[in-house]
């Protein structure tokens, strides 16, 4: 029996991570119908052990949590030339690799009918989402500065975003019918049969039937708004989420404030700018013109891939000018939780019980 192995590769902030998850969660039963997810043991989840495997093919590291990653595309390249039928390979880190990265992967992959899949969303939703991302990560830059390098492609997302020059790598080679641009819907609310209508249309590029992966992923990626949006970038500026405390930090303030805490009740969404619009519109553009003239397959209505109209008269908040009343109350938002969190984890030394009164008699003696 043949091999056939779907490169999905980005991009990122394009419901990626719920595809991972779909496929991990449905692995066992997807293997029955040919269809692989691999992994490299029970123990690690087939999108940790691809995304270790993606890092190591771009040589990059991406924080404490991923580990030693040495060895790990192999491994992932061992277990595919295993199997017969239909493999997926699945991470956005891939969107913009090199030229020759990406030539290693083919070489690497040799031997089985490879394609190329891309998942694509609206250029004015991805670019909010990818600033709000990189805070969460760490990073300290305002939003307006996030936007003026990302015009001119000077960020790691921009680069991962521009549709016709990832395509143009990953897919040198490669007949445009084996490259697949799966366009993100405006609504994700599911269809009559209770599909996801992204999941819908990945599946029909991979050739899997919906019916054989009925478990529905229930993660999801809430958005801040932009008082916690800012608080969280001002916090990284008080810390070093560079050092060797960088999963502990991740684990604070990205996992336990950013993704679970500070989404319940958030302020205004962060939005595009309305003078952002223009440059935007032309980006799409230039990304629909690349669509019609390349002959790559396109699933879905490419039409998902243009911005709306910008409304003049609608109300746009800057996540770069938030008042201090409203960052105040995210503040203490989030100094609760980080106290209710250090009360809860366990102190077998009773250290922090000691550190407490100890603090509590200098202040008595001041």
């Amino acid at each position: 029996m043949s091999r056939r192995v779907y490169l999905h590769v980005g991009a990122p902030k394009t419901g990626t991570t719920y595809l991972q998850d779909r496929l991990t969660l449905n692995a066992d039963t997807l293997a029955g119908h040919g269809v692989h997810f691999p992994t490299r043991s029970p123990l690690v989840s087939p999108a940790l052990f691809q995304f270790r495997a993606a890092l190591d093919l771009l040589g990059r590291e991406w924080g404490a949590a991923a580990g030693d990653t040495t060895g790990s595309w192999e491994a992932l390249v061992k277990r595919v030339r295993r199997r017969t039928g239909t493999v997926v390979i699945s991470h956005e880190i891939l969107a913009p690799a090199r030229p020759e990265q990406v030539a290693r992967a083919m070489d690497d992959l040799a031997g089985a009918e490879l394609h190329v899949v891309y998942t694509a969303r609206d250029y004015s939703r991805v670019l909010p989402a990818a600033w709000q991302e990189s805070i969460k990560q760490g990073r300290r830059w305002p939003y307006s500065k996030f936007l003026r390098k990302s015009r001119r492609g000077k960020t790691w997302f921009s680069r991962a975003f521009d549709l016709p020059s990832v395509l143009g790598t990953w897919g040198a080679g490669l007949p445009p019918e084996r490259v697949h641009v799966v366009t993100v819907p405006k609504s994700r609310d599911a269809t009559p049969g209770g599909t996801d209508p992204l999941w819908g249309r990945f599946c029909s590029v991979v050739g899997i039937d919906p019916a054989w992966a009925p478990h529905e992923s229930t993660r999801t990626n809430q958005s801040l708004g932009v008082a916690e949006s800012q608080v969280i970038r001002q916090l990284n500026s008080r810390l070093d989420r560079g050092t060797d405390h960088q999963a502990e930090y991740d684990v604070l303030i990205r996992q336990l404030l950013a993704q679970e805490r500070l989404v319940e009740k958030p302020s205004p969404p962060v939005r595009l700018p309305p003078r952002a619009y223009g440059w935007v519109t032309e980006a799409a553009e230039r990304w629909l013109e690349y669509l019609e003239q390349s002959g790559v397959d396109v699933v879905g209505d490419p039409e998902d891939l243009r911005p709306p109209p910008v409304d003049p008269g609608a109300e746009w908040d800057d996540p770069d000018k938030v008042a201090a009343r409203k960052r105040l109350r995210v503040a203490l938002d989030a100094l609760a939780t980080m106290t209710q969190e250090a009360a809860d984890r366990p102190d077998p030394d009773r250290q922090l019980s000691r550190r407490i009164k100890q603090r509590a008699a200098r202040l008595r003696g001041s």
